[in-house]
């Protein structure tokens, strides 16, 4: 009750910042339900289609940084605003697309442009800087939590559309719901009004900014190790739904398995950001990643069932974007709140770019082999070493710069 109390003034922010984030990314993630219709229906090939998903990821590493700079210049508002407007323009673009340049304008640039304003650098921002120091942690997984509920929503609803009147009505049912996140935007940018609080050693500028954070070797080792975050994730929402139609599993099978992923989601989010207050961020993003590669191995060396796909999507889940808070958290505690989204979205770039490997390589390598076995394998093994070097060089630098294990949240406003 008393953290109910604490953030009042600030729940229009949260919960705009929340239900932008939920429908931004369970909108993105769910457009894979409809790349076994919508490739048969337009001529172009799963391979078509990856590309255009690894080009919406790249699309989005590539302007985080410079959004997460306008928006300390602009104001959130005008961007959080600007990229619903876009999203919703995207989705449009999809639902009407006859070939292959209508899928990567809509599904690749305009919604990879739209989640450089929508998605978990900018939300998670908007939600950092109303709120007293000592529960950041927990509210940026509380929001986390609240933004992964838009799976849940859209997956089964997109497929049902998709099921019963074509996927081109199901894409318009998301663009229907995109509209929500107009007005979820202008709440969540009423964090442009508040002051923002100074951070020593932040940097005057975006320039010096980002040269602080470069020299940081614990920032360097969790951007890089980012890369396979998004090689893992991206892989999973944009192939198991093919994987699981070669497998002769029901196409319901997909929807429910990605919306198992979210319900779960909110439970991964809110113990990694509550864990996060107490334990290093750092050591914690490497266990996430070693986690999910030995539960990615576990699931692709047996032949799916429908019992073992949604118990794999239930801990994949759990383990999906407590990231987030995480990230975020970390970044905000060491180099304050007024380059977070830029620094962030820096951190991001290599996320997209393992996002960009993982939708593309994946398809690419099914398109040659007839298989996914290369890919997952690939991303086992990048998993555990990213995961293992992660958390060894957080746990080996005990007691040192801010950010190291000794980091404990006990400050407050």
């Amino acid at each position: 009750m008393s953290l109910f109390r604490t953030l009042r003034p600030a729940l229009p922010i949260l919960i705009g910042a929340a239900v932008m984030l939920s429908l931004a990314l369970g909108l993105r993630q769910s457009l894979g339900i409809f790349m076994p219709p919508l490739t048969r229906d337009t001529g172009i090939t799963v391979s078509n289609f990856t590309i255009a998903i690894a080009l919406q990821n790249l699309t989005w590493g590539l302007l985080q940084p410079l959004a997460g700079a306008w928006a300390a210049r602009l104001g959130m508002r005008r961007l959080m605003v600007g990229g619903a407007l876009l999203y919703i323009v995207g989705l449009v673009l999809l639902a009407t697309t006859t070939g292959l340049t209508g899928v990567m304008l809509g599904a690749g640039v305009a919604i990879g442009a739209a989640m450089a304003c929508n998605g978990s650098a900018l939300a998670l921002a908007a939600a950092s800087r109303p709120v007293p120091v000592a529960v950041r942690s927990s509210v940026l997984g509380i929001v986390s939590a609240a933004g992964s509920l838009g799976a849940m929503i859209a997956a089964p609803i997109g497929q049902l559309l998709a099921q019963q009147h074509g996927w081109r009505i199901g894409v318009w049912g998301f663009a229907v719901l995109a509209l929500l996140m107009i007005p979820a935007a202008w709440n969540a940018g009423r964090v442009d009004d508040l002051p923002l609080p100074q951070h020593a050693g932040e940097g005057d500028n975006a320039r010096s900014a980002l040269a602080i954070a470069l020299r940081n070797p614990l920032f360097v080792v969790m951007a890089l190790a980012y890369f396979v975050c998004g090689m893992q994730l991206v892989f999973l929402t944009t192939h198991l739904p093919s994987y699981l139609d070669i497998c002769g599993m029901d196409p319901m099978l997909s929807a429910q398995a990605l919306g198992m992923i979210g319900g779960f989601n909110v439970l991964g989010s809110l113990f990694f950001g509550w864990a996060g207050g107490r334990w290093n961020k750092q050591v914690l993003l490497g266990l996430i990643y070693t986690a999910r590669s030995l539960v990615l191995a576990w699931y692709f060396t047996s032949l799916p069932t429908p019992q073992s796909t949604l118990v794999f999507a239930g801990v994949m889940g759990f383990l999906w974007l407590g990231v987030a808070p995480l990230v975020s958290g970390w970044i905000a505690d060491t180099f304050g709140l007024r380059w977070q989204a830029m620094l962030g979205g820096v951190a991001f770039v290599c996320h997209q770019i393992g996002s960009f490997v993982g939708a593309l390589g994946g398809g690419l390598i099914f398109d040659m082999a007839g298989s996914y076995d290369m890919a997952w394998k690939a991303g086992v093994a990048m998993g555990l070493a990213a995961g293992l070097v992660q958390a060894g060089f957080a746990a080996a630098r005990l007691g040192g710069p801010p950010g190291g294990l000794a980091e404990r949240v006990t400050t407050t406003s």
